[in-house]
């Protein structure tokens, strides 16, 4: 069976591999997050995704993600997380923008070995009514909801998956999720959601005016961890 187009294989590299941040060896690279690499992604509390515009003088933008149980790693080279509501939607916009999709999810230990591993990828934004949907929310266990704008899929035409030291990285201790976020939310109807996203400035635009998320929200689906 033919597979999709966004699922693509890339070829393994060489590994390298050395001692310490000095060694020009110190990055290994990856063909795919599998084995040790996706073990470390899986037990992360929180993580970074970079997108920006093609433009040159577009503005970056860097989210930290959290939320237990994302990403998830579905075969190695597609990592689909939740997209939330907020007050912009920058990674929506520069992952729907024609010809870009480029994005950049990074982890960092806070405990344990210093690992820093990043993905060098295009992703795109399934909709919450768009055709993927039903089949990338059930990868999460009650990231749904009425805050669940859409679902980016990260990863996917992986080009690089590489690793580096994160010995400037501080030991951090893990206390507790925040649920406020959830609670607040999971409270408000499909009405009362599009509501406070009509009042958020550059969620329907990115504050380079690009379109992010087209008014109006789409209602909610009956796929589970939705509603």
């Amino acid at each position: 069976m033919q597979r999709p187009a966004w699922f693509v294989k890339t070829v393994r590299p060489a590994p390298g591999g050395g001692p310490g941040c000095g060694d020009p060896r110190t990055g290994r690279r990856y063909a795919a997050v599998e084995g040790r690499i996706r073990t470390f992604t899986e037990e992360q509390p929180v993580f970074f995704a970079a997108t920006a515009p093609l433009a040159g003088d577009g503005h970056v933008d860097v989210s930290p993600e959290g939320r237990g149980g994302t990403p998830v790693v579905v075969d190695g080279l597609t990592l689909p997380h939740p997209d939330f509501g907020g007050s912009n939607a920058e990674a929506i916009a520069h992952l729907r923008e024609p010809g870009n999709g480029r994005i950049t999810p990074t982890w960092c230990a806070f405990g344990g070995p210093p690992k820093a591993p990043r993905v060098h990828g295009t992703g795109e934004a399934v909709l919450r009514d768009g055709p993927r949907r039903d089949g990338c929310v059930g990868h999460f266990e009650g990231a749904g909801g009425p805050s669940a704008r859409a679902i980016a899929v990260v990863g996917v035409r992986v080009r690089r998956v590489g690793d580096s030291c994160g010995f400037a990285v501080p030991f951090t201790d893990h206390r507790e999720e925040r649920t406020r976020h959830a609670e607040h939310f999971a409270r408000k109807t499909d009405g009362e959601f599009a509501a406070y996203r009509e009042r958020k400035e550059h969620v329907g635009r990115s504050l380079d005016g690009l379109p992010a998320l087209p008014p109006p929200l789409p209602p909610g689906t009956d796929a589970p961890g939705t509603r």
